[in-house]
């Protein structure tokens, strides 16, 4: 089950949460140092990480699962986000060149379903990021976090439902080794420990940060089931408490 949009919304709204974007941003700019004139696409909780791509794509746009909720994004202008279902997402074949999804797999009931979703939307060649819970990582055994809830992923099983899919996994690289903890110390280090983590492979990881490309020699034999008239366009704000 997904996590309610209000606590996600909190988590990186926390400082925490900011140092934990931030780390998780220096690896998904390293893998698309350069989207000039491409199609980004965001599933699952993915708006703290879009905001970078904005002055270089041709076109940014996130989806939100309807049982996560959705909170308006970007904070000015036209709205780029809205609620629909992750395995029938409102979008054409081969519309986009480049998705990230985050907070999406580790909490999805039709994982496979949503997966052959996002090989039809993506163009010949296009790139997916899935950034996931590592299963042996301290963040997956935290639940004051997001990366606490849901199911998490080994190397394998992530590899695994990448190829069954039809993509092929390019780079799995792991990330946020500093501890799950919001104390002035750890926040502070945690640049430190996330050289020290890729530098010397320290066990524990918290997230996997997989970059996969689409396969094109074959087909995945699916119905299209998306339309246009499920898309939700009223932002959803969670009420103050």
């Amino acid at each position: 089950m997904y996590q309610d949009v209000a606590d996600l919304n909190s988590f990186y709204r926390s400082r925490l949460g900011q140092v934990t974007r931030r780390l998780m941003l220096t690896r998904i700019r390293n893998r698309w140092p350069d989207v000039t004139g491409m199609r980004v696409m965001g599933l699952g909780y993915a708006t703290p990480f879009l905001d970078i791509f904005a002055s270089e794509a041709e076109r940014v746009l996130a989806f939100a699962p309807a049982m996560q909720g959705v909170i308006r994004w970007p904070g000015e202008g036209k709205a780029r986000v809205c609620l629909t279902d992750e395995d029938a997402l409102p979008l054409p074949d081969h519309s986009v060149d480049r998705i990230l999804a985050v907070h999406a797999l580790e909490h999805c009931e039709a994982r496979t379903a949503t997966m052959r979703e996002l090989w039809r939307i993506l163009a010949p060649s296009g790139r997916l990021v899935v950034i996931v819970a590592h299963r042996r990582g301290l963040w997956s055994k935290a639940d004051h976090t997001p990366f606490g809830h849901g199911y998490p992923f080994n190397e394998r099983q992530i590899d695994r439902l990448l190829k069954d899919c039809m993509f092929t996994p390019l780079v799995t690289e792991r990330a946020i080794y500093v501890p799950p903890s919001d104390r002035g110390l750890s926040l502070w280090s945690a640049p430190a420990w996330e050289r020290v983590g890729r530098r010397w492979g320290l066990p524990g990881p918290g997230v996997l940060v997989v970059e996969a490309v689409k396969q094109v020699h074959g087909a995945i034999p699916a119905q299209r089931r998306y339309s246009l008239g499920r898309l939700v366009t009223t932002p959803y704000r969670p009420r103050s408490a």
